[in-house]
């Protein structure tokens, strides 16, 4: 059994998309392989087969390895709600807040859940592809650590370190990296990969050369930019589109401080049929046919905040020039009458009064809801399939009319009396192109057509693959995961 760790030089340096790469590469190998993040620090989740909740990224990993997401892949989650504090997700279930000094001091109990979960994917798997956390060369981070070589030293496997090439100098990156890493964890990496690359390789090669004269360590392969690669964002808010029909819808999505599941909107920003805005601070919300309210790690404070930047008055001209509104999650929970949260999960304990746009109230409670569910759209009786994670409860008047029927008899949602307004607790409520054609067409668009979400992402996971195969050392991967030729 073996395990191969994918560090970074920094965040966003193609860690989860070249891990995403090699599990789908071997599994096309014939090998059977499972993903794994020991530490995942975001507020883009999944619901897993075992009724918890792991990063995003890790469960597009497990679907580039054929498998269903599990909350040993990802057994720590935190999930930021302040500056300076996150909700501490263990094995797929919350065990409180914390803040940077109360973690730090529980990470050695932290460490043992992630040694426990490594070690069950390795009794299933015979590889298993481990991704870092922003970058192994934190000096503040380093004392206790159990995201990059505290980990890789636990369990004694191999690293190899990526950088992005097209933010620019990777070669300091690279070298400055190895240099802050003791003798023993320097002498763990095998190799790099240099990611993102624009242009001529024969430019680079002499870079290349330097490179592996200086540092002793081989350059596995350098990745190209690919300006059409659609994987859903670990954290950062993807704001790229795709060309535009004439006519396009215009959604407007506003962007607060705890924005969580941003992942949602990714089939709706890839539409040809809709012109999707993110709006942030300081900036008007724009005329729309459709203002979607996103979900939230701190609902009240995100309240307060959306408030703030003058938005509610926003989305009552918005309605009442005709336009439809649609919360998801925490946005659904604004939409009510009153948000309480007496326990003070989200901040202070208290009350906070909602937009009053829908006959409801929510009150948040310790355990979170954590489902995976199908069913119906009332809408227009399409198919649809999403996921909820929510410590939410919502009562009133306004769920008598529910946006989804699910599958065993409950209901989802809520739809206004005079159908403006709708609320949904679903995540990855527009993967279905049935559930897309019919709140666009909702919202006003005419010939309203489905995206194929699904499709797309498994067609870029396929693209990976293949690059790993045209531009990386597949003969020295394949040693470091300790897989023979095919």
């Amino acid at each position: 059994m073996s395990s191969l760790m994918v560090q970074g030089t920094t965040s966003d340096a193609g860690k989860s998309t070249l891990v995403s790469a090699l599990c789908r590469w071997l599994v096309r190998e014939g090998v059977a392989v499972a993903p794994f993040k020991p530490q995942n620090m975001a507020l883009n989740a999944a619901v897993t087969e075992d009724g918890g909740e792991i990063g995003r990224a890790q469960a597009v990993q497990a679907q580039a390895a054929r498998l269903s997401p599990h909350t040993d892949m990802n057994p720590i989650l935190l999930k930021p709600n302040s500056d300076v504090g996150a909700q501490v997700i263990i094995q797929g279930q919350p065990v409180g807040n914390m803040d940077a000094v109360a973690y730090h001091a529980y990470k050695p109990i932290a460490m043992q859940s992630v040694l426990a979960a490594h070690e069950r994917l390795r009794s299933r798997y015979p590889v298993i592809l481990v991704e870092g956390a922003g970058s192994p060369a934190e000096i503040n981070l380093r004392e206790g650590d159990i995201a990059n070589m505290g980990f890789a030293e636990a369990v004694d496997c191999p690293v190899i370190i990526i950088a992005d090439i097209d933010k620019g100098g990777v070669f300091a990156h690279l070298v400055g990296t190895l240099e802050l890493l003791s003798p023993s964890e320097q002498a763990r990496v095998q190799g790099f990969v240099i990611n993102r690359f624009r242009g001529d390789i024969a430019l680079l090669e002499p870079g290349l050369r330097w490179l592996e004269q200086r540092t002793g360590k081989p350059v596995l392969g350098v990745l190209p930019y690919l300006h059409d690669l659609h994987l859903e964002a670990e954290d950062a808010v993807d704001t790229r589109q795709v060309a535009k029909q004439q006519n396009a819808i215009r959604v407007v999505v506003p962007v607060l401080p705890r924005i969580s599941n941003h992942t949602d909107f990714d089939p709706l920003r890839l539409h040809p049929q809709v012109e999707l805005t993110f709006v942030g601070p300081g900036q008007a919300i724009p005329p729309a046919d459709l203002i979607i309210l996103p979900g939230s790690k701190s609902v009240a404070a995100d309240l307060a905040y959306l408030r703030s930047q003058g938005w509610d008055q926003a989305l009552q001209r918005h309605l009442r020039y005709g336009g439809k509104l649609l919360g998801i999650c925490g946005g659904f929970q604004m939409l009510g009458t009153r948000l309480a949260d007496p326990l003070g999960l989200e901040g202070a304990p208290g009350d906070v009064q909602g937009l009053g746009l829908l006959d409801m109230h929510t009150e948040l409670r310790a355990a979170k809801q954590l489902t995976n569910v199908t069913g119906t759209l009332s809408l227009a009786q399409a198919a649809v399939s999403g996921y909820e994670i929510h410590a939410g409860v919502s009562t009133g008047p306004a769920l008598g009319r529910p946006l989804v029927q699910l599958h065993g008899g409950k209901t989802e949602g809520a739809l206004s009396a005079d159908g403006q307004v709708a609320g949904t607790y679903l995540h990855g409520f527009f993967e279905q192109p049935a559930t897309q054609q019919a709140i666009l067409a909702w919202a006003g668009l005419r010939n309203a057509q489905g995206l194929d979400y699904a499709a797309l992402r498994e067609r870029d996971l396929e693209r990976l693959a293949d690059l790993v195969v045209q531009h990386l050392d597949t003969q020295k991967l394949r040693a470091l995961c300790g897989v023979r030729h095919a």
